[in-house]
């Protein structure tokens, strides 16, 4: 396993990180056996970064993990969100919101707290609401380091300007298909050292050949999606799900990415991704390859 520091921080994290969401079952039912046996498997493995929110099964990611993490929570360093969609990203909400993760993750700190869903708060709400709510959390010690979290780029971008967060977490942005994220938001993210976490390296399952099925309501995005994987077929391995390895080795070697999410409740799935942190990449020309076909397209 291979580490580094997530910004600011300093925390020693490393490059594979787990993501929270299929333990709480949002992506097939999932068993609290099956949690925690992922979540064993993650700290044999050297994977010391878990990424979770509230959102997450209404609450049965964050209780998962924190049981699974009984004896354990000082391996690893835990991150959650605030607040549940459709809630006002309130000052009172996020204090409430963070109360109820510390419960439910059975822990009396976390580790970094991101706001989650930019999408849904203007700038000047979240500033007065949520992120006044983190800084206080993290001036009295509840929560280590503050970060937000968005699928949109633009949305990030005035965060990291500000200087106040830790972090930042976007998803499916520094993909074989879609690498947006490294025109602005990474050079901007290295040049303020906030730390980079990257979800979705799959894009959602495009690159798995098993889209999400949320993205049956795209048919125009599939279709492009599909384009833009024929013309990869160089980088295609000769086993099923052929642009797994080549798109997790992508994600894993960018150098402005501290970690890259992989969600899952299989242990041989895990296993797979993690053997990919092995400080190997992609050739560099097949790099500066992928880097000419999409050059300041996103897909999403």
């Amino acid at each position: 396993m291979e580490y580094s520091l997530l910004g600011k921080t300093n925390f020693r994290v490393s490059k594979l990180g787990l993501g929270g969401a299929p333990l709480g079952g949002d992506f097939g039912d999932t068993t609290d056996e099956q949690a925690f046996r992922v979540i064993d498997a993650a700290l044999d493995l050297g994977i010391n970064f878990i990424d979770t929110a509230p959102l997450y099964g209404q609450g049965e990611s964050e209780r998962r993990i924190g049981q699974g993490l009984k004896g354990k929570r000082n391996q690893v360093i835990l991150a959650t969100k605030a607040v549940v969609r459709g809630v006002p990203y309130t000052y009172e909400n996020t204090m409430k919101s963070v109360e109820e993760s510390l419960k439910r993750l059975q822990t009396d700190y976390i580790d970094l707290i991101q706001l989650h869903e930019l999408e849904s708060v203007s700038y000047e709400a979240a500033m007065e609401g949520t992120v006044a709510a983190f800084l206080k959390l993290k001036k009295d010690g509840i929560v280590r380091a503050i970060g937000v979290n968005a699928g949109n780029i633009e949305r990030l971008i005035p965060f990291v300007q500000d200087g106040l967060i830790d972090t930042i977490q976007t998803f499916g942005r520094y993909t074989l298909v879609d690498y947006t994220a490294k025109d602005v938001l990474l050079p901007l993210a290295r040049e303020m050292n906030i730390g980079v976490i990257h979800g979705s390296p799959l894009g959602m399952g495009i690159l798995t050949d098993r889209p999400a099925p949320f993205l049956a309501k795209y048919p125009a995005l599939l279709e492009e999606a599909m384009k833009r994987k024929n013309e990869l077929d160089f980088l295609h391995k000769n086993e099923p799900n052929g642009l797994v390895e080549p798109a997790m080795r992508f994600s894993l070697s960018c150098p402005d990415i501290a970690v890259t999410l992989t969600g899952t409740t299989s242990v041989d799935s895990l296993t797979r991704n993690a053997a990919y942190c092995d400080g190997v990449g992609l050739l560099s020309e097949h790099v500066a390859r992928v880097l000419s076909l999409f050059q300041g397209k996103k897909l999403m």
